[in-house]
């Protein structure tokens, strides 16, 4: 690719970003009418959306959310405290403590996350095609 960019490619990275931007600040505002933070929202889905067999660890989320593992500590506490989220010790190492949501937590994420796919499709239909930015 040539180092200068078309004014057409300037305007679809524009686009994109304000399509992201926006889905974020709605993304925000959907949480919030589920009762939620967007920090509770986020941290739901990292404990939900964990690749692994086994669940995850505050650590494991700390570095998902890119938080540090006290502010992990304490978003882990607030939603525990709401009943979002319950700690169990990992049955094979007691030292451990993995994150498991509670039937609420479950609950809202799939409201939430029902209404973000929806959201993400309607808002796939209005973004560039960003493959062909490349060429």
């Amino acid at each position: 690719m040539a180092d200068d960019l078309t004014d057409h490619q300037y305007g679809e990275l524009l686009a994109f970003r304000s399509a992201l931007r926006g889905f974020l600040a709605w993304s925000e505002a959907e949480a919030k009418t589920h009762g939620l933070t967007p920090s509770h929202h986020q941290l739901l889905l990292a404990i939900r959306g964990w690749a692994c067999d086994e669940a995850p660890t505050i650590g494991d989320v700390a570095s998902e959310l890119r938080l540090r593992h006290h502010s992990a500590v304490e978003l882990v506490d607030r939603a525990e405290q709401r009943g979002l989220v319950v700690r169990q010790h990992d049955p094979v190492d007691r030292r451990v403590v993995r994150l498991r949501l509670t039937r609420e937590g479950r609950s809202k994420l799939q409201a939430l996350s029902i209404a973000h796919i929806e959201e993400l499709r309607r808002l796939s239909r209005s973004l560039p095609d960003l493959a062909a930015l490349g060429g």
